[in-house]
């Protein structure tokens, strides 16, 4: 457990980043499942996939390549329906 005063900040400055990770993680879980569920070109669900990929990236959950690997993997599976 933390001692110092400044480590203990930390660890609560840690587990609110914790928080707001978490919450971002399970949007961008929720959108690629409503792609998996969604119809053949259904541009609603791409673009809150796309969204929450960015958004992802953006908050550093996520480098770059990886997400731009993902929204590819999203379109090609949707264009494939």
């Amino acid at each position: 457990m933390a001692i110092t005063k400044s480590a203990k900040k930390a660890h609560r400055a840690s587990l609110r980043k914790k928080a707001f990770n978490d919450a971002r993680r399970k949007a961008l879980r929720g959108a690629l499942k409503e792609v998996r569920l969604a119809t053949k070109g259904d541009a609603k669900a791409l673009a809150a996939a796309y969204q929450a990929i960015d958004k992802a990236t953006k908050r550093g959950l996520m480098h770059k390549n990886t997400a731009a690997r993902r929204k590819a993997a999203v379109a090609k599976a949707l264009k494939a329906r």
